[in-house]
């Protein structure tokens, strides 16, 4: 099953047993995360597209560790003037592996609004 998913403001395609690199997060790490904002949901058989989310769906997650991405140089130069600058930094990431996907609980209300 592959779900596209809203972590810490940035969508990622993420499928069970898969390990991710992600913005910062906030739990510790050996923590369970559980994410709500779903857009689409797919597996064999089916694909549920949210609108602006599937209902009901969330994706379970173990933060796993907190780490630094590599070094990212940022140099301005202009030209003839003497005017160089050099800027760096590393971005805070965590990394998480997604346990469990789950569709949600279908009623009998939402097989009648998706046969429509």
């Amino acid at each position: 099953m592959v779900a596209v998913v809203e972590i810490a403001g940035q969508q990622f395609k993420v499928s069970e047993k898969g390990k991710y690199y992600v913005p910062r997060l906030k739990e510790e790490p050996e923590s369970n995360v559980t994410f709500d904002k779903v857009f689409l949901l797919t597996d064999d058989k089916e694909t549920k597209l949210g609108n602006p989310s599937v209902s009901g769906a969330k994706v379970t997650a173990k933060v796993l560790e907190h780490l630094k991405d590599d070094k990212v140089i940022v140099f301005k130069k202009k030209r003839r003037t003497g005017y160089q600058k050099s800027n760096s930094h590393r971005q805070l990431l965590t990394r998480i592996e997604v346990t469990k996907i789950s569709k949600g609980k279908e009623t009998k209300e939402t097989k009648e609004k998706e046969s429509e």
